[in-house]
């Protein structure tokens, strides 16, 4: 197995870890979880380099390096959901992943077509909205588990105060809901605009 090749499997096996890490209410785990992602989303970066640079594009590579992306991006916004301490609705998850694992088989069909994809502008800024957003709400979580372990208070505690208090506990509570929202879109525009521009090879292959 190649260099690239195993920094995809890298990046499959560092998922649960990054669950594991993320779930479990310390400031220490929390952390951890952050360079996790960190980490793994750099390993998608560097697969495709080395990749490239060294003419290692296997069908294997091909095939998991877009779908470790979305196993990454997925496990985390479903992690987000189930967590009292975040507003991450549901709905907005299933948009994004929905789109993301459609067009990703999209892809992958056209490829049996010996027809390559590429991502546009607008969806090198989808990608960028994802990751942004859940490094962020990463770092929220570290921020309520520093809380609870030296001041014994929960965000939701910080809206019984009033002031600089009050506006840093809805901050606290509402910016994951907004950063995954704004990815949401982003996820939304990326998709339509895909659509749009291969609706003639997407015809073709809903007829063939």
């Amino acid at each position: 197995m190649n260099l690239p090749n195993k920094l995809v499997v890298c990046r499959l096996a560092l998922v649960p870890v990054f669950l594991i890490f993320t779930v479990i209410d310390t400031v220490e785990t929390r952390i951890f979880a952050l360079v996790i992602f960190i980490v793994a989303s750099l390993t998608d970066f560097y697969d495709g380099y080395f990749a490239r640079k060294y003419g290692e594009i296997t069908n294997f590579g091909k095939l998991m390096d877009p779908l470790a992306d979305k196993f990454l991006i997925s496990a985390a916004l479903i992690c987000f959901v189930g967590m009292n301490e975040l507003r991450v609705p549901a709905w907005m998850v299933v948009l994004v992943i929905g789109r993301e694992f459609l067009i990703t088989g999209f892809r992958l069909l056209a490829l049996t077509r010996g027809e390559v994809i590429s991502a546009d502008r607008l969806g090198k800024f989808k990608t960028t909205s994802q990751i942004t957003a859940i490094v962020w709400i990463l770092i929220v979580l570290c921020v309520n588990s520093y809380l609870h372990r030296y001041y014994f208070l929960e965000p939701q505690d910080l809206l019984n105060y009033s002031g600089w208090y009050y506006w840093s506990g809805n901050f606290l509570i509402w910016s994951s809901y907004w950063m995954v929202f704004i990815a949401t879109i982003f996820t939304l525009l990326s998709g339509f605009q895909f659509y749009y521009r291969n609706r003639k090879l997407i015809a073709e292959e809903s007829h063939s």
